[in-house]
């Protein structure tokens, strides 16, 4: 349902006097007393005599006046001893860390996981063993290549990175949306980020794939095509963190007691379904609200509407593995689930929005080397690359060794070691030994647990040292082919307008025509498309260093074949103006509050309108304030008069014809003809649904639960008439 606007009583206007605040009661039996202090300034402030409500300094020390520096006089000069000046300018001036340099916008939120079908038989980890059992988890999703302040919904890779506080440390889950990569050794992910990020002489793009550096690396390193056919899918615009799936990309291995391997892959699966934009949303969006991903996920667990998770895992044995028509431990390939069925085992709720941003989700540290006992690694080149990098990363950012001692990164299980001191140590070992082994005893602390203490698989090792990729590794293009043909036709038009578009913005001919090469080892009528867009003739085909083959197809690898059932979850907006019909908004209002669904109103004013019955409704919207592409659907119900008056507003205009557009289903009132008019619609089609009575808000909201109407895209999209 719609929530309230926040509303701000601003008493600071032009020609207005601010109102003295006023006072805080204090009874008798009050434990506070409250006191108004006058500033040289004219501002009040107010003081206490209660400890517990005190302002001290970070050391503790009670502060009587945190609104003036200490001065040589009332017009002196300010003094050197003033330690609080001092500390809160220091302070100050540190805010700020050094941001990721990769997945540096992110957003968090808390909550918990719970098993719901043992490993124990092949896992020895406690988080996986006994159903029922609930773990804390932190979770951090990101976008890879833009900066902190990039927009949300720029297209590219998400992280999806899942901290388990468990019985036994800390299991740091650390995946992206997309169950590939571009590369399959770690030494290349220097490279890789540097082309992708802006360009070094310039800085700029921003948050973009789109320019001449990132397609050169990619037209130059054939084990990226699968990836980029990925990135080039609606999969790197999805419209919220809430609908897209999570992946662990790497191979890793369960353990059992005995020391036993089997070879795991995980999956998290989005119970609200998957979902994506257009990248003409999406660009829009970003204009409109960079922060619509975040503003979505923190107003979904804010209203109760907690988002959940199935964890999958794919087993198999080695001997499986050796059957597969690809190495498994090559990280630009992916296990389809009709060769090894994901079986669910859990399930994450994400239930509780964090207090303080930089506290929790910037602070956090991910390091995809955490693991409790019972999970260990592959042979994964990339794997073990990123289980080296990312102690580097969090000693550079969070300044020292000791960032296990912020609270999101804590351990929840009892930490017993020898380690000590360093920059901002909150805890030290206690006692006289600060060393192991030694003979002091019980008091002489912690000792090695073989039967509890992590193993590793002992692995044959038996080979010569030496800098090679193995064969098995070479086969570029065979899944990269599959995963275009699993796409539904809509889709794969998508990826056709996204490489188009993409490479448009490289200047460099040869770059282009280098990509496209490769796109022939893909599917020859993309490639087609792609070079017909691009006004170019086809180049030869890239050498493959294998023949592509054709693999079976897979509806997982679609968005739309695993969409939501329903219309839960997902956000209507609602254009109304004054005189619009009470019956049809109190009809609609109440379907969607049936569903589950969310609604927002959009009005000429903020202020809201007046229905024909005289009811005010607030808004949550202004037109120019809230477009069309912030919502999953839209209904236009405005009063003959007031479509009349919509109808000369170009944002009014606007809303109809993204909405159209944008393959949105478009519930109507009769009146509302006279602004699709204006908004230059040129037809009604199935996607239209007039709301005439009050029984047909119902039918409305049960067809809005299919994603798009996409019939529309191929009649007002030239790329698709061509």
């Amino acid at each position: 349902m719609a929530r309230d606007s926040s509303k701000t009583d601003n008493k600071k206007l032009k020609g207005e006097t601010p109102k003295k605040a006023p006072k805080l009661p204090v009874g008798a039996d009050s434990p506070t007393s409250f006191a108004e202090v006058q500033g040289a300034g004219g501002e009040t402030h107010q003081s206490t005599n209660d400890p517990a409500l005190t302002l001290t300094s970070a050391q503790g020390i009670p502060v009587a006046d945190g609104q003036n520096s200490l001065k040589a006089g009332p017009r002196g000069p300010t003094l050197l001893e003033d330690f609080q000046l001092r500390e809160k300018i220091f302070h100050f001036d540190h805010e700020r860390i050094p941001e990721r340099v990769v997945h540096a916008r992110g957003y968090g939120a808390h909550g918990v996981f719970e098993l719901t079908d043992s490993l124990a038989d092949i896992c020895r980890a406690d988080v996986l063993g006994t159903v029922g059992q609930q773990t804390e988890v932190f979770v951090r999703f990101s976008t890879v290549a833009g900066s902190k302040g990039s927009p949300d919904l720029a297209r590219d890779v998400r992280g999806f990175a899942v901290k388990f506080y468990t019985k036994e440390g800390n299991w740091d889950l650390v995946g992206n949306n997309i169950p590939v990569f571009f590369i399959q050794d770690a030494i290349k992910f220097p490279d890789l980020v540097h082309s992708v990020k802006e360009e070094p002489d310039r800085a700029f793009p921003q948050a973009q794939s789109a320019h001449d550096n990132f397609w050169d690396f990619t037209s130059l390193s054939p084990e990226a095509w699968h990836m980029v056919m990925w990135q080039m899918s609606d999969r790197t615009i999805p419209r919220s963190f809430r609908t897209m799936e999570g992946f662990g990309v790497h191979t890793f291995r369960l353990l059992d007691a005995e020391g036993n391997s089997t070879f795991v892959k995980f999956h998290w699966k989005p119970r609200q379904g998957l979902q994506s934009v257009l990248w003409n949303e999406a660009v829009k969006v970003n204009g409109a609200d960079p922060d619509f991903h975040r503003r979505d996920l923190w107003e979904a667990i804010e209203s109760g509407d907690f988002p959940v998770w199935d964890l999958g895992v794919q087993l198999f044995r080695e001997e499986d593995a050796a059957k597969l028509p690809f190495d498994h431990l090559d990280a630009t390939k992916l296990i389809p689930e009709e060769l090894v069925p994901v079986r669910i085992i859990g399930a994450m709720t994400l239930n509780r929005n964090v207090d303080n941003f930089f506290a929790n989700t910037e602070q956090v540290a991910f390091c995809t080397a955490n693991v409790p006992p019972g999970v260990d690694f592959s042979d994964d080149p990339l794997l073990h690359g990123r289980n080296f990098s990312y102690l580097d990363t969090q000693l550079k950012r969070l300044g020292g060794p000791n960032f296990t001692h912020i609270p999101v990164n804590a351990p929840r299980c009892p930490v017993m070691h020898f380690q000590q001191d360093g920059h901002m140590a909150m805890t030290n070992p206690k006692g006289r030994a600060n060393y192991e082994p030694n003979s002091w005893g019980p008091e002489g602390g912690p000792r090695e647990n073989p039967a509890r203490g992590t193993t590793s698989f002992a692995a044959p090792l038996d080979g010569p040292k030496q800098r090679i990729r193995s064969e098995t590794f070479a086969d570029h293009y065979s899944q990269a082919r599959q995963f275009y043909l699993s796409q539904q036709p809509i889709e794969q038009k998508h990826i056709g307008d996204a490489l188009t578009f993409e490479l448009s913005k490289v200047v460099r001919v040869d770059i282009r025509a280098r990509a496209v090469s490769h796109l022939l080892n893909i599917d020859a009528d993309l490639a087609a498309t792609v070079a017909n867009g691009l006004g170019m003739a086809l180049p030869e085909a890239a050498v493959a260093a294998r023949p592509t083959i054709d693999l079976p197809t897979s509806d997982k690898l679609s968005i739309l074949a695993n969409g939501p059932k329903d219309f839960k979850g997902r956000k209507m907006g609602l254009l109304l103006t004054d005189g619009s019909s009470a019956d049809l908004f109190t009809a609609l209002t109440g379907s969607l509050d049936a569903e589950g669904a969310v609604w927002e109103v959009i009005a000429p004013k903020i202020g809201g309108v007046t229905l024909d019955d005289g009811t005010a409704v607030a808004a949550k919207q202004k037109i120019d304030g809230g477009p069309s592409v912030l919502y999953d659907a839209v209904a236009v119900l405005p009063s003959a008069a007031g479509a009349a008056l919509l109808a000369k507003d170009a944002a009014a205009k606007d809303f109809c014809a993204d909405a159209f557009g944008h393959c949105k289903f478009i519930g109507f009132s009769a009146e509302a003809a006279a602004l699709f008019d204006a908004a230059r619609i040129p037809e009604m089609d199935a996607g239209f649904v007039q709301l005439a009575k009050a029984k047909d808000a119902k039918a409305f909201v049960a067809t809005c639960r299919a994603l798009r109407f996409w019939d529309r895209e191929r009649k007002v999209d030239l790329d698709a008439a061509a």
